[in-house]
């Protein structure tokens, strides 16, 4: 008789809705392990739009300003922090403000770059400016977006959208309900966040304290958003 697949090795079943349980928790333990033998404990993140290209025919360049400032950040910490205790740069790892800022890391370090990519059915791949050993390939999305909190020291935050503000506003939630530690949050683009979203009326009717407000840094420029961030990470030590 032949023997038995074993069930670790049944693909059928490790693929079915039986066994989802399984596959959430292979994408919390093999990052975990990948992470801790790299030495990955703390990272600047970047959001952003995938649909973002350089060189627009009108408006800001946020292609640019967000290699500019992932680069200056990149050097920041090269030059300030021991191999040991430098900031990593995490980002979805596709097109668009993901590309920017891994090219603006890579111009100085790239092992520097975390890439925490997500399966979807109309895009995307990893760039080329990301490691394969810090490469990730999620499946659901909680666990990506746990991922990025897990690893946040700080965020910055460029135009973007149903992907872009559903990030944000959950790490805002969370840092609002102290289910995380408060954090620098930059968003780059006044242009942009104005029109998007209101967050003086919240304040004002009540929805959000004048705190919640007070902890978003609106930035327009590489030089005014990495004194911000530079300032405010200089004492923050890492994440228990």
């Amino acid at each position: 008789m032949k023997l038995p697949v074993k069930a670790y090795k049944n693909n059928e079943f490790l693929m079915s809705a039986d066994a989802r349980t399984v596959r959430m928790l292979c994408e919390y333990i093999e990052p975990q392990a990948r992470l801790k033998r790299r030495g990955v404990e703390r990272a600047i993140i970047f959001w952003g739009s995938a649909r973002v290209r350089p060189k627009p025919k009108s408006g800001p360049d946020y292609f640019a300003l967000a290699t500019g400032l992932a680069e200056r950040l990149a050097r920041w910490t090269v030059e300030n922090h021991s191999p040991e205790s430098r900031y990593y740069f995490c980002c979805g790892g596709g097109p668009g403000i993901m590309e920017a800022s891994s090219t603006g890391v890579a111009r100085v370090d790239k092992r520097l770059n975390v890439a925490l990519n997500i399966s979807l059915p109309f895009e995307q791949s990893v760039n080329d400016h990301v490691t394969p050993d810090l490469a990730f390939e999620f499946h659901y999305f909680f666990m990506r977006k746990f991922w990025f909190m897990k690893l946040a020291e700080a965020m910055v935050v460029f135009p973007g959208g149903f992907g872009t503000f559903d990030e944000l506003f959950e790490m805002l939630t969370l840092v609002q309900t102290g289910k995380a530690k408060p954090m620098p949050f930059v968003l780059f683009g006044r242009e942009f966040w104005n029109e998007a979203v209101n967050f003086e009326a919240l304040a004002r009717r009540g929805l959000i304290s004048q705190a919640d407000v007070e902890q978003i840094q609106f930035a327009d420029t590489v030089d005014e958003a990495f004194a911000h961030l530079s300032s405010r990470l200089t004492s923050v030590s890492p994440s228990p």
